[in-house]
């Protein structure tokens, strides 16, 4: 099989030295804007709950709020991306995290606390991986398997690094301006890289066709339209969703998870962090993975792991240890699928209009994350444990699994 990265170069592609420029800064937006914007939470939504009396689900229902936003705003960023770039939009969506996180922080009541975390999503849809993605795959040309490899690896440590400061910084100074402060982080580190370390030049080149993969016979370049209605990208989308569905409500919900189980706040948090090492661990080998396996096989591989450790967590014994280590295995099998959802597109579709198709293959999922935390907790509530409830998303990915055996069209499908 041959890896993503033999199509053609595009006109844009930037030379080694500008490529790692641009890989330098996208990979410490990106550790330092999930770590701010998505992993704080996670840390800190005990303490939201312990400190303003509004329920669990009700807190996780506002940052299930924020990823419906970031689902919806997503669909404007790819085509934006595709025509403009992603300098404008990451460095505007860093910006608007100031009031977001803001309002977060301050919120007086439920009302000013969701409006925050709407303002917030709205930012998130233009930080965080896709547009990301779209500026390698755009600027990588050839190379661009291993700098989004690169990316995720370092992108990957967000939660080992920011779920213990989110939780050190809460002990010392509360939840509150445990936020703010790592609200200034984002905005010291971020705004400026974005606006000077991504600007390089970006043609639109096809923002309504979709190139196929090299064929020696001239391709077919079917419209985005086609694409998009076609079987094996509805599956990939429903099988995204799924997949987004049982991961993010495992992530937001194994802090509780974990405590519930015996172990303290902070050492669940750590083990949050843990898994982050797990994806780093899992992206490590992932260009070794992509060499042995075709486009159809890695998707399913990976995504019957996630449902494989997901299942684990529900079942093990209330061992500190073992669950540790499943979480960290969860972590590479997530680490993997990331990189699996990143080459999703140009893997079956080519690189043409990759900010576009992507933007559109991403929504769900998004959405289904947006849904996520509340589901969790919901199903925690409903089942009686947090460990029942992840025994439940573990089925949920292992449906995802079945979908992705028909997500792949017959021409990307033979090319391997």
């Amino acid at each position: 099989m041959t890896l993503p990265d033999t199509a053609a170069p595009q006109s844009d592609a930037l030379d080694d030295v500008g490529l790692r420029r641009v890989v330098t800064v996208l990979s410490t937006v990106q550790i330092v804007s999930w770590g701010c914007l998505y992993y704080a939470f996670a840390a800190l939504q005990s303490s939201i709950t312990a400190d303003t009396g509004w329920s669990a689900m009700a807190v996780t229902g506002a940052f299930s709020v924020s990823q419906l936003v970031a689902g919806g705003v997503g669909l404007w960023v790819g085509r934006h991306l595709d025509a403009v770039g992603p300098r404008r939009v990451m460095t505007g969506a860093s910006l608007l995290a100031i009031p977001g996180l803001s309002m977060v922080a301050l919120a007086p009541d439920l009302t000013v606390f969701y409006a925050g975390w709407v303002v917030t999503g709205a930012a998130m849809a233009g930080t965080l991986y896709p547009p990301a993605f779209a500026a390698l795959t755009h600027w990588g040309g050839v190379r661009r398997v291993r700098a989004l490899t690169t990316l995720t690896l370092v992108a990957g440590l967000a939660s080992t690094v920011f779920a213990p400061l989110a939780s050190a910084l809460d002990d010392a100074l509360g939840w509150r301006q445990a936020y703010l402060v790592l609200l200034a982080a984002l905005v010291v580190i971020t705004v400026p890289l974005h606006w000077w370390g991504l600007d390089h030049p970006w043609r639109t080149t096809g923002r309504t066709a979709v190139a196929t993969r090299p064929a020696p016979a001239v391709p077919t370049v079917p419209t985005v339209p086609t694409t998009v209605r076609s079987r094996p990208f509805v599956l990939l989308a429903l099988a995204n969703a799924l997949v987004a569905l049982a991961v993010f409500a495992v992530v937001i919900n194994l802090v509780p998870m974990l405590v519930e189980q015996g172990m303290s706040r902070n050492a669940a948090a750590l083990a949050l962090g843990l898994g982050g090492v797990g994806q780093v661990a899992g992206r490590l080998a992932y260009a070794r993975f992509a060499a042995r396996t075709s486009v159809t096989s890695r998707a399913v591989l990976v995504v019957a792991a996630v449902a494989a450790a997901t299942a684990a967590l529900a079942l093990a014994p209330a061992s500190a240890g073992l669950l540790v280590g499943i979480g960290m295995v969860l972590g590479v099998a997530r680490g993997v699928y990331t990189l699996v959802q990143a080459t999703a597109v140009t893997d079956r579709w080519g690189p043409s209009a990759y900010g576009t198709l992507n933007g559109i293959l991403t929504a769900p999922a998004l959405l289904a994350s947006a849904l996520a935390p509340f589901a969790g907790a919901a199903l925690a509530a409903g089942l009686g444990s947090y460990a029942a409830a992840f025994l439940v998303l573990a089925l949920v990915a292992g449906a995802a699994a079945l979908l992705m055996l028909g997500a792949t069209p017959r021409d990307a499908a033979a090319d391997d």
